[in-house]
């Protein structure tokens, strides 16, 4: 028998509230606290020397917000762009106690939920396509799958920051090494 998630460890009315959206051919879900707003696909500025899953920058009224492909970050294909294509902002906590903003890929958006507490599964130990650091639960709705986000450790300010670093350490080596 599988243990229910701890509802405690997310909201206190006992649901989920989050903002379901399609990558791929999956359902996956982001807690609603950490989006600021979803904008419509309208370009990107790639950066040279990013990891691959960060696709570039766009200016949203006058600031500078990266944007991942989610898809990328899981391990997947990069996001093909389409009419359905948009930017989920988010505002996640930040390293020196602010908050930051990144926008995520989506291939497109469904709907706002409440989940009760009691309808979400546990992360599984295998099997998901998304490593399970990143999964807050699984749900189904209509009789799909639908993969919670644990955004905090998926989209880990500190963690982007480490691999931007790391991506221009090894770029500055190349550079040494040619001259």
């Amino acid at each position: 028998m599988k243990e229910r998630l701890d509802p405690t460890a997310i909201k206190h009315d006992n649901k989920f509230h989050c903002v379901t959206f399609i990558l791929g051919e999956d359902l996956f879900g982001i807690q609603i606290n950490f989006i600021r707003e979803i904008i419509e696909f309208d370009g990107i500025t790639h950066v040279p020397m990013m990891p691959s899953f960060v696709r570039g920058i766009i200016n949203l009224r006058g600031s500078v917000v990266p944007v991942i492909d989610l898809s990328v970050r899981f391990g997947r294909e990069q996001t093909q762009l389409k009419p359905t294509t948009c930017v989920a902002i988010l505002s996640l906590p930040g390293v020196e106690s602010g908050y930051s903003e990144v926008g995520v890929l989506l291939d497109g958006v469904c709907e706002v939920l409440e989940i009760p507490m009691e309808e979400i599964d546990p992360s599984p130990n295998f099997g998901a396509s998304v490593s399970g650091d990143f999964i807050q639960g699984i749900a189904t709705i209509n009789e799909r799958f639908a993969i919670l986000l644990n955004v905090q450790r998926a989209l880990s300010i500190a963690e982007l920051n480490a691999m931007s670093e790391t991506v221009m350490q090894m770029h500055f080596a190349d550079e040494t090494e040619v001259a």
